[in-house]
Order: structure tokens, then C-alpha cells, then sequence
């Protein structure tokens, strides 16, 4: 089957800059995420991922090039799989899904109502190339729309994920998502990959995500307890270091150390690494 991919916002592109980091990680000898289905997407979809020459450029190696993506993606699959773990009657949202197959990475037991939400163009392509169980749902809507919440069940504890996302709201909207979130849900989790004021301007700026640039909108935060300030009863229950993840082990030497030293200052890892915050409300 062949598929004919809309004219993407560059939001909405953004999600091939993930799929494709998770895909090429699958392909090498020893992954660090191992998501298979992910390169089969990739290959239905035909997407080129020469757009992001992070990914593709020759001269990285190939475990430096997809080590943030493929982590991170591992890390919020490891706080969904416990959080399910905990709550067999919970609802999972993976906000600014694209085209990610989480749901089948974390295998939920039936119990939980999983949902998908995205741009309703991301969600007719994902419609075509991703199973859809029983217990999985898909919501096309435009997130900063306050109705979208109002098609899932709110009598029950959530956990809600979002990779990549943050960058593309304002900040304005963002924090309006979030207090519609916490307030809909009796109870439950929220992570999401931060994305500091120097991550944003890496994003900006940075060649290799030049497809995406147009769509950052969010000034980034440096300080993970801040939505603690904007959201009553959000409290930060864990920040979650890439720096200080198993997994720098199998990096090269050079990146390796660097990730070593900067793992003992905070400050720092969030300023030249990946970090996952988790929120309890």
C-alpha cells in the first residue's frame, strides 16, 4: 500500500525527526530501544529522511545520532508500563502521537484505554499504517482546542506522555494544557521530554532541523519545578537525566565522557542533554 503524505506543517513534520531516530536505532546491532515497527512505518510511509541531516549526516556515529531519541522514547515507555503496571484501569494519552507505536512497545492489558491525539491530518496517516486494537483510541483535534478532552473518560487515574511536543506550543497554550489536563483526570502522571531555553535555540537554530524551525514556539523553561507555578497540585516527582543514563555506556569514548562529566551538575546535563520530568497531580 502506498501512502500519500499531506503538505505537514513543520509541527507536524517533526514527528519523521522521531519516528526516523527510533527507526534507525532499530537497525543497528545492538539497539538501545529496538523499535522494529517503527522502520516498517518509515518504509511504508516513504518518508526521506535527508530532510534531517542530524539523523543521516555520515560523519556521526551512528549511536550518537539516534541515542536521545531512542532513550528518551524508552524512558517515558518504562514511566507508562509502570504507571499501567500500578493503575489496570487507567487511561494512558500520548499527546503529539505521529506515527509513534508506543502502545505496542508498552503492551497495555486491555483494561486500559490508550489515546492517541494529534493534528487530524497526522491521525488519517496514522490510521492507515498502525493496527488498531480494541482498547486504542485516536483523536484528530488541534491540542491548544479546549473540546478535544471532552471524548475521553474522566472518572479515571491517566498517565500522560508527550515526546517532542512542548516545543511547538506557546507557552500560553501549554500551560492551559496542562491545568485542562489535571483538572480533567481525578488523579495521575504527566512527562514530557523539557526543553530548556538553549534546546530551543538549538532547535531554531541548528541546520540540521531547519525542516522544523518554523513551528518552534515555546521559550523553553530551564527550571523543572516551574509548571509546579502554573498548575495547582502539579508536584515534580522525578527528573530524569540521558546524562546519567546505563546507556551512555555504549556511546563513543569522547561523548561517553563528556556525558559522564556533565552528569554530576544538573544545570548542565539539562543544558547539553536530554531530560525527562515527570509530574504527579
Amino acid at each position: 500500500m502506498t501512502i500519500t503524505l499531506p503538505a505537514f506543517t513543520p509541527a507536524q513534520e517533526s514527528l519523521f525527526l522521531t519516528l526516523g531516530g527510533r527507526a534507525l536505532d532499530s537497525r543497528l546491532p545492538h539497539p538501545f530501544l529496538g523499535d522494529t515497527m517503527a522502520d516498517e512505518i518509515l518504509t511504508q510511509v516513504g518518508y526521506d529522511l535527508a530532510k534531517f541531516p542530524a539523523l543521516t549526516r555520515k560523519l556521526l556515529d551512528p549511536k550518537t545520532k539516534v541515542f536521545d531519541i531512542a532513550v528518551r522514547a524508552k524512558r517515558l515507555d518504562e514511566l507508562v508500563r509502570q504507571f499501567v503496571a500500578r493503575h489496570p484501569d487507567g487511561i494512558v494519552l500520548d499527546l503529539g502521537a505521529g506515527l509513534d507505536d508506543r502502545m505496542f512497545r508498552v503492551d497495555p492489558p486491555p483494561t486500559v484505554d490508550w489515546y492517541d491525539i494529534d493534528f487530524p491530518e497526522v491521525i488519517a496517516v496514522r490510521r492507515q499504517v498502525l493496527p488498531q486494537p480494541t482498547n486504542a483510541h485516536t483523536i484528530g483535534a488541534d491540542l491548544t482546542d479546549p473540546h478535544w478532552l471532552d471524548d475521553v473518560p474522566n472518572h479515571r487515574p491517566a498517565v500522560i506522555v508527550a515526546d517532542g511536543l512542548v516545543v511547538f506550543l506557546t507557552q500560553e497554550d501549554f500551560v492551559s494544557l496542562l491545568n485542562r489536563l489535571s483538572s480533567h483526570f481525578p488523579s495521575g502522571e504527566l512527562a514530557f521530554n523539557l526543553y530548556t531555553t538553549y534546546a530551543v535555540w538549538a532547535v531554531k537554530h541548528l541546520p540540521g532541523m531547519a525542516v522544523i524551525a518554523g513551528g518552534v514556539a515555546n521559550p523553553g523553561f530551564n527550571e523543572p519545578r516551574q509548571p509546579e507555578r502554573w498548575v495547582d497540585g502539579l508536584k515534580l516527582i522525578e527528573e530524569i537525566f540521558l546524562t546519567r543514563a546505563s546507556e551512555v555506556a555504549e556511546l563513543p569514548p569522547i561523548v561517553r565522557l563528556t556525558s559522564r562529566l556533565a552528569a554530576h551538575s544538573p544545570a548542565i546535563s539539562r543544558m547539553i542533554g536530554t531530560v525527562v520530568v515527570r509530574y504527579g497531580f
